[in-house]
């Protein structure tokens, strides 16, 4: 079994320490990023402070920006979750006393002398989550909070490093309750079949997804049929019907293959109800993409009213994203040796764009190694957003987050990421500049492959 290095599980040990010393008697502004890794980090440091009875305020952010730094309180400790890896030089001008950072981004500046960082950039590389990260720091302050460990599970599902579970520990599944089964990956895999395969975005089955019609064609293929007017659920299918929905979902997606839709579907307890891991990291997403992180922490936290609110909110984004994926489909493209640019400027939210670009990376659309980057509209700025697909396993070593950072540092803006996937805020005045300054660097990598 994988095993987390001793150089972080020491880190996280000297800085668990120095944080339990410094926010003795101080407030703590606890800062998280929207997303499913960034929202489950944050719900379980609220309970792990509750338990400390510490006094703190929470503020979730889509982005960190420079202006948003700057208006940030010097008296308080400034506690960031899930970001900030990439806004050292701004966090370090504002000479904040006490910062404390646990983050799994890319570190690409020096850290300032006011800053605490948890992150596994500088111990191996290891990947793990934020929430990974976060759950191991609060466990380490009170091996109570051992019990969190489904929402640490959650955000490293809802941030595609799921292989990295072990990580967290020999007793993960104990401690929070979670069931581990084979199988395909649609979600949720505890729902009838047609209704998971109208709205299967992960993965994206072309005829499939958002057509009724070709919902049915498929399973009749698959010689499934409803009994009493209801079909089976994943979790309910035997081998060989297994293998023949697996089957024809392949024939329609021909570049998948089984790794990609065969593997692990992670069962826990959420509101006392059993649930796939992945459904209800989907639903956190949702929350936030639509413009209520409230929703998504109460959602987390087991709050009995935010499930209902969090259901209707995660039905309204899946709509969503299926009408994108079918104008994605429909749109012109910016393409090139080894890249495509989708530009949906008002068409799609800012928000979506991002997912989508992550679900084209995982289909079977586009072939490994190529560079999507997609591009929407947000208030007076847009949102850039990149992947590689199929992660890069045909071994084509290009590093988005610095393709993103190049292209900022021509155009402007502001950026962070990873190695497979990146992302970027600019003007959208530089619309054109940006695409050409994108087009210009995607297209010297290709040289230098």
């Amino acid at each position: 079994m994988e095993k987390l290095g001793d150089s972080l599980k020491e880190d996280i040990k000297e800085k668990v320490k120095k944080f339990l010393e410094r926010t003795k008697d101080k407030e703590i502004l606890l800062i998280s990023h929207f997303d499913t890794d960034g929202i489950t980090s944050a719900s379980i440091m609220i309970q792990a402070l509750k338990r400390l009875d510490r006094k703190f305020s929470v503020k979730i952010i889509k982005s960190l920006e420079e202006k948003f730094v700057r208006s940030l309180p010097k008296d308080k400790i400034v506690l960031f979750l899930d970001l900030a890896s990439g806004s050292l030089n701004y966090i370090g001008e504002e000479k904040i006393e006490d910062v404390f950072i646990i983050d799994h981004h890319e570190v690409s500046k020096e850290v300032p002398k006011n800053v605490t960082l948890v992150n596994p950039w500088f111990h191996d590389k290891e990947k793990i989550s934020s929430s990974g990260l976060v759950y191991l720091f609060c466990k380490e302050m009170d091996p109570a909070n051992k019990k969190l460990s489904k929402l640490a599970v959650l955000g490293m599902i809802g941030d595609f490093v799921e292989e990295s579970i072990p990580l967290l520990g020999e007793d993960i599944y104990d401690e929070g309750e979670i069931q581990k089964r084979k199988g395909l990956m649609i979600y949720p895999s505890t729902r009838p079949l047609n209704r998971i395969l109208e709205y299967s975005s992960q993965p994206y089955i072309p005829g499939v997804t958002g057509d009724t019609k070709g919902v049915f064609d498929l399973l009749r293929e698959a010689g499934m049929e409803p009994v009493k007017g209801k079909y089976k659920s994943i979790i309910e299918l035997n081998e060989d019907e297994m293998k023949n929905l697996t089957t024809a979902i392949m024939l329609r997606t021909p570049k998948t293959k089984d790794k990609d839709i065969i593997g692990n579907i992670y069962l826990l307890k959420f509101f006392n109800r059993l649930e796939d891991a992945r459904e209800v990291s989907a639903m956190i997403n949702a929350c936030s993409r639509l413009g209520n992180s409230s929703a998504a922490l109460s959602f987390c936290l087991e709050i009995n009213e935010a499930r209902k609110k969090a259901e209707e909110i995660h039905a309204k984004y899946k709509q969503h994203l299926v009408s994108g994926l079918n104008l994605v489909s429909k749109m012109e493209k910016i393409e090139g040796p080894g890249f495509v640019i989708i530009n949906a400027q008002d068409q799609i939210m800012d928000t979506i764009i991002g997912t989508i670009a992550s679900i084209l990376s995982n289909s079977s659309v586009y072939q490994d190694g190529t560079i999507i980057t997609t591009m929407a509209y947000y208030e007076n700025k847009i949102k850039a957003s990149a992947r590689i697909c199929g992660r890069g396993e045909s071994g084509e070593g290009r590093n988005l987050r610095e393709v993103m950072e190049t292209v900022i540092s021509e155009v402007g803006g502001e950026t962070g990421g990873h190695e497979f996937a990146a992302g970027c805020i600019v003007k959208r005045e530089d619309e054109d500049k940006f695409i050409e300054a994108l087009k210009k660097n995607l297209e010297i990598e290709m040289v230098k492959i």
